[in-house]
C-alpha cells in the first residue's frame, strides 16, 4: 500500500492554556526538539497516531497572546502560518484556549481563523468547568465561530479522541472569516488592498503590510506594493487599534450568549495563596525557604548516582585496559573516550532532578509568582524576574542553569542571563576552594563563633553573585540588542503537578544536554588525553632518560612509576604548554606545575585537584587530599625559595577560580542555548581576562 502523507498540525494557545500538555498527550515520547533555523527557540515536533493508517506530524509553536508578534517566539509563529511554503505550514491549526481566560484566548482564535486556514478551538481544562462555575453552550459557540470546537482536559487526557477525529475531519472545516475587518475600519482602503493582492486573503496580505519586515512569499512588485502600504504609519496604527477593538466586541457578543461564570458556584483559593505568596516580605521569605529546600535535595540526592556514575565508569577504565592488549588504542578508549563519555553522564544527576524541581513548580503555577515577585529588582541588573531561577541554580551546576533560561523570553535579558550565570560559584569549584583554603587559611574563629575557613568560603559564594549582577548591569548597558520595556506574564491558577508532563520534561531536557553539549565534551576530554599521553622528541625518550636518573634507581617500584608518570607529563605537550604560558602566569605567582592544572581544568574545574595529584605524585588513596595538602604546603618557589602556596598566591588562585570560565562543558551547553560560537568565546576570553587582572591585583596587594 503506498505511504500515507501524515496531517501537519500546529498548535497554537497563549501561554499556561495547557497547550504543551496537549502536546505531550498528543505525542508521548514520539516527540523530538531542536531549533528554528538560525534561531534559538526551541521547535518542538511529535507524532501522534490518528488512526490506523494515518497519523499526524504535530509542531507545538511557542506561546503567543496574538497574531501581532512582541518578541521572537511569536514571530515565529506569524512567519510559520503566513508563509505556505515553510516546512511547517499546517493542514490544520489547534488554538488552545483555557476556560477561565476564554476572551482573551478567543482574540488569538479570531486572528488565525481569518487567515482561511482549517482551525479547531480546543478549550482546554474542561475538568474545571464547575470548579470555576463555567457554563458553556458548545453548539451555540460553534455556530457563532464558524468552526469546529472541542472540549478537553489534557491531564485527564479526556477528549483527546474527540480531537483526533475532528483533525481527520479537516477538509470539512468552515474556512470563513469570523471578523470582517473591512466593513468596520475602511472599506475603500481594504478594497484596494484586496484588488492589489488578488492571490493572497485579505487578512493575510494586511499582517504582511502590519507585521512583516520580509517575506519570501512576494515578488518584487508586490513587495513594493507592501512598501508603499507601509509608509503611512498613523494610518495602519489607528486601523490596528480598531481592528483590536471591533475583535473583541465580536467576541463579547459570543460569548454572552454562549459563556457564562456564575462565581458563587466556584470554589477558587487563588486569591487567598496569592496573598501570600506574593507578599512584599513572606512573599521572598517563602521563596527562600522554597530554594534552601530544593539545592539541598539537589546536592543530597545527586550525590549518590554521581558517585556511583564516577566509580562506574573508573572501574570501566581499569576493566578496558585488563581485557584490552596494550597499545594506543586502548589507552584512548580506557583514558580518553571513557572518562570523557563519564563526564557527560556524571552531569545527568544533577540535571534531572534540577529540572524535576523547576518543572513541579512551574505545573503548580508557583513559578509565575516568583517571577512577578523578583522583576523588580532583578531589571536594575539588565535582568528580569525569570532570571532569579537560572542564577540560584547555577549553585549546583552552569549547565541546567543556563538551560533554565529558556524560560525568558527576552532575547537580550535570556543572553545576558546565560553569560553571567558562570560566575555564580557552582559545585565544581568546591573542591579548588576547599583545598586551597584549608593551604592557606587558619582554622580560627571569629566572635568564638563562625569559622574563618567558612566565613572566606561565603565571602567566594558572594562574590560570585555579586560580579554576576554587575556584568549583567554592564552588559544591559553595552549591548545593543532591542529590549521590549514592558512585562507581561500569566498568572495561571494553581494545580496539582501532572506527573506525566514532569516526566516528558525531566526527560527533554536530560537528551538535549546528553545529545546536544555531549559531543563537544566527548571531543574535547578526546583532545586533552591526546596532549597528555604524547610528546615532542623528549616525551618518547621519557622512560630512558628517567631511568638513567641517579635518585630514581634505588626507588621503590611504587614510587617510581609516580615519578615516572610525572616526569612524563612535564614532557607532554601539556607539559610543554605549561612551561610555555609560565613567563605568563609568573606575575600570578604560579609555577609550571599549577599552568598544567590551569590548562587540564579547561575541562571541569575539579579536574585542577586531581591534575595536582598527578603533578605532585601522589597515589589515589582514601588521603588523597590530605597527601595533596601535605605534598603542596612543602612545595617551594623555584626563585623565591620560599613556600610556593602562601597566603597570596592561595588567594590569587581563589580569585582565578571566581571568575575564569574553567568549564568547557558550559561552553558548549552556552553554545547550543545561543546558536553560535561568539558568546561562549566572549565568555572564555572576557572571564579569562577578568580572572587574570584581578588574580594579579590580589597576587601584589598580598605580596
Amino acid at each position: 500500500m503506498p505511504e500515507i502523507k501524515a496531517i501537519k498540525v500546529a498548535l497554537v494557545g497563549n501561554p499556561n492554556t495547557g497547550k504543551t500538555s496537549l502536546f505531550n498527550t498528543l505525542t508521548g515520547l514520539n516527540q523530538k526538539v531542536g531549533n528554528y533555523p538560525g534561531i534559538t527557540v526551541d521547535k518542538k515536533v511529535g507524532k501522534a497516531q490518528l488512526s490506523e493508517d494515518i497519523n499526524a506530524s504535530i509542531v507545538d509553536l511557542p506561546g503567543t497572546y496574538s497574531i501581532n508578534p512582541t518578541s521572537i517566539d511569536e514571530n515565529i509563529v506569524l512567519q510559520t502560518l503566513l508563509n505556505n511554503k515553510h516546512q511547517d505550514f499546517p493542514d490544520v491549526i489547534v488554538v488552545v484556549a483555557d476556560v477561565e481566560n476564554i476572551k482573551r484566548n478567543l482574540l488569538l482564535y479570531s486572528q488565525i481563523k481569518d487567515l482561511k486556514i482549517p482551525t479547531i478551538l480546543v478549550i482546554n481544562m474542561a475538568d474545571q468547568l464547575s470548579r470555576k462555575g463555567v457554563d458553556i453552550d458548545l453548539d451555540e459557540l460553534k455556530k457563532k465561530l464558524k468552526s469546529e470546537v472541542v472540549l478537553i482536559s489534557a491531564r485527564k487526557n479526556t477528549g483527546i479522541d474527540k480531537l483526533k477525529q475532528a483533525i481527520l475531519d479537516y477538509k470539512d472545516l468552515n474556512t470563513s472569516v469570523l471578523a470582517n475587518i473591512s466593513e468596520k475600519i475602511d472599506k475603500d482602503y481594504f478594497e484596494k488592498m484586496a484588488n492589489d493582492f488578488p492571490n493572497m486573503s485579505l487578512y493575510k496580505t494586511w499582517l504582511c503590510i502590519t507585521q512583516l519586515d520580509d517575506y519570501d512569499g512576494l515578488n518584487a512588485k508586490e513587495l513594493a506594493l507592501i512598501n508603499d502600504y507601509k509608509k503611512d504609519t498613523l494610518k495602519l496604527k489607528k486601523y490596528q487599534h480598531k481592528e483590536t477593538i471591533y475583535r473583541y466586541q465580536q467576541i463579547n457578543a459570543i460569548l454572552k450568549k454562549t459563556y457564562r461564570v456564575d462565581k458563587s458556584k466556584a470554589k477558587d483559593l487563588r486569591t487567598k495563596l496569592d496573598k501570600v505568596l506574593t507578599h512584599k516580605v513572606f512573599g521572598y521569605v517563602i521563596f527562600a525557604v522554597i530554594l534552601m529546600v530544593i539545592f539541598q535535595s539537589i546536592f543530597d540526592w545527586a550525590s549518590v548516582p554521581m558517585d556511583f556514575i564516577d566509580a562506574f565508569f573508573a572501574e570501566m577504565s581499569t576493566k578496558v585496559k585488563q581485557v584490552l592488549p596494550e597499545g594506543r588504542l586502548t589507552d584512548l578508549i580506557s583514558e580518553g573516550i571513557i572518562p570523557g563519555i563519564g563526564g557527560i553522564v556524571i552531569f545527568i544527576p544533577q540535571i534531572a532532578i534540577l529540572f524535576l524541581f523547576v518543572s513541579i513548580l512551574e505545573e503548580t503555577g508557583y513559578m509565575s509568582r516568583v517571577v512577578f515577585l523578583m522583576d523588580k529588582i532583578m531589571r536594575r541588573f539588565g535582568m528580569s524576574g525569570k532570571s532569579v531561577v537560572p542564577l540560584i541554580s547555577g549553585t549546583a551546576c552552569a549547565i541546567p542553569a543556563v538551560m533554565a533560561a529558556r524560560n525568558i523570553s527576552s532575547w537580550k535579558e535570556r543572553l545576558i542571563t546565560i553569560m553571567v550565570v558562570p560566575f555564580v560559584t557552582c559545585s565544581a569549584r568546591l573542591p579548588v576552594y576547599a583545598i586551597i583554603i584549608a593551604l592557606i587559611i587558619p582554622k580560627e574563629r571569629v566572635l568564638g563563633i563562625f569559622s574563618l575557613q567558612g566565613l572566606t568560603l561565603l565571602g567566594l559564594y558572594l562574590l560570585g553573585f555579586l560580579t554576576a549582577m554587575i556584568s549583567g548591569y554592564l552588559l544591559h548597558k553595552t549591548l545593543k540588542i532591542e529590549k521590549k520595556s514592558f512585562f507581561l506574564i500569566e498568572m495561571p491558577d494553581y494545580k496539582l503537578p501532572s506527573l506525566k508532563n514532569i516526566f516528558y520534561t525531566v526527560i527533554e531536557k536530560t537528551k538535549a544536554f546528553v545529545f546536544g553539549a555531549g559531543k563537544i565534551i566527548l571531543a574535547i576530554s578526546i583532545i586533552l588525553w591526546f596532549l597528555a599521553s604524547n610528546g615532542p622528541t623528549k616525551f618518547d625518550s621519557a622512560e630512558v632518560d628517567f631511568a638513567s636518573r641517579s635518585d630514581m634507581k634505588m626507588a621503590e617500584p611504587e614510587t617510581y612509576n609516580e615519578a615516572l608518570a610525572s616526569y612524563k607529563l612535564e614532557q607532554s605537550y601539556i607539559g610543554v604548554m605549561g612551561k610555555a604560558i609560565e613567563p605568563a602566569i609568573r606575575p600570578l605567582g604560579y609555577d609550571w606545575k599549577i599552568g598544567i592544572a590551569l590548562i587540564a581544568s579547561f575541562a571541569a574545574r575539579e579536574v585542577f585537584v586531581g591534575t595536582l595529584a598527578t603533578i605532585y605524585s601522589v597515589g589515589n588513596d582514601d588521603e588523597e587530599n590530605t597527601t595533596i595538602k601535605q605534598r603542596m604546603s612543602e612545595e617551594v618557589n623555584e626563585i623565591t625559595g620560599e613556600k610556593l602556596f602562601n597566603i597570596p598566591v592561595g588567594m590569587s588562585l581563589l580569585v582565578f577560580y571566581a571568575f575564569a570560565m574553567q568549564c568547557v562543558s558550559t561552553l558548549a551547553i552556552v553554545k547550543r542555548e545561543t546558536n553560535s560560537w561568539k558568546w561562549p568565546m566572549i565568555q572564555l576570553f572576557g572571564m579569562g581576562l577578568i580572572a587574570y587582572v584581578a588574580s594579579y591585583i590580589t597576587f601584589t596587594l598580598l605580596s
